[in-house]
């Protein structure tokens, strides 16, 4: 299973702060996880808008989109860190 947590507003947005999704062919990078997510439609193609600024993270190190996502991995999903 691979681990999908979400944090600040995507948190909100969706619902939930973590998921389990067991993992299928078609997911093989962070991309690939986005675009899965983003098809189901609703709120969770509102919350990934393709073009939108979103970080993440996988086993707890910085990942790009071509980074490879497998079983028992966790990923992390938030917006971009601002400050001032």
């Amino acid at each position: 299973m691979i681990r999908i947590r979400y944090f600040a507003h995507l948190r909100e947005t969706l619902g939930t702060a973590d998921e389990q999704l067991a993992p299928v062919p078609e997911i093989a990078t962070v991309a690939d996880l986005v675009a899965h997510l983003r098809a189901r439609g609703g709120v969770w193609a509102q919350a990934l808008v393709p073009g939108e600024r979103l970080m993440v993270a996988v086993n707890q190190e910085l990942a790009r989109p071509e980074t490879r996502v497998r079983d028992a991995d966790e990923v992390a999903l938030f917006p971009p860190v601002t400050g001032g």
